[in-house]
């Protein structure tokens, strides 16, 4: 098979099921952020020593070739070969943050992204997750979507937020709370 098809020489690509948009199309744009996501969750993986969260992100990252896919394809192509994204994932994602949560601290401020050094590339991730998230509202504003991606979306960005404080809890790294600073010091 061949990387190259040189039909996005001129600056448009295919979207699945037929039809060809310009490459700066929002709909790319959404897709786009999902996969770069899904690109930096490699790298999560990898400073991820442990196994049964390396298993998570694995599925998480599954997950997010299939959101791809689904936003790739406008909602009234005519495919039977794309599945649908649906709420089970989502309801797992919920399932873990409340199985997390109950091993952390309570939050009583903000706290500062960072920690270890798994737990750093975790808040980037969702940071990235809540921009995949913008690019896909942005879409269905313009377009149909599957309203499960959305939810997905918001809920995935919950989901690493609280993994980074598992991970950094795990590793016995204290979470920094941000200090608002007081009137006195912006004035």
């Amino acid at each position: 098979m061949k990387i190259y098809t040189k039909t996005g020489d001129q600056g448009e690509t295919s979207l699945f099921a037929g039809g060809r948009v310009p490459k700066a199309h929002v709909r790319i744009e959404a897709f786009g952020a999902v996969d770069e996501l899904n690109a930096f969750l490699g790298l999560v993986v990898h400073h991820c020593s442990s196994s049964d969260l390396k298993s998570r992100l694995l599925r998480v990252q599954g997950e997010l070739f299939q959101v791809g896919a689904d936003l790739a394809t406008p909602m009234e192509a005519k495919t039977n070969y794309i599945v649908r994204l649906g709420l089970e994932p989502v309801t797992q994602l919920e399932t873990e943050i409340d199985e997390w949560q109950m091993l952390l601290p309570s939050l009583t401020s903000f706290i500062l992204p960072g920690g270890s050094q798994a737990g750093a590339v975790l808040h980037i991730a969702r940071t990235i997750c809540r921009r995949a998230e913008r690019r896909v509202v942005a879409l269905a504003q313009d377009e149909a979507i599957n309203p499960h991606v959305l939810t997905y979306l918001n809920r995935l960005g919950d989901w690493l937020f609280v993994l980074a404080r598992l991970v950094n809890h795990r590793q016995n790294e204290p979470e920094s709370p941000w200090q608002a600073p007081s009137a006195t010091e912006t004035t």
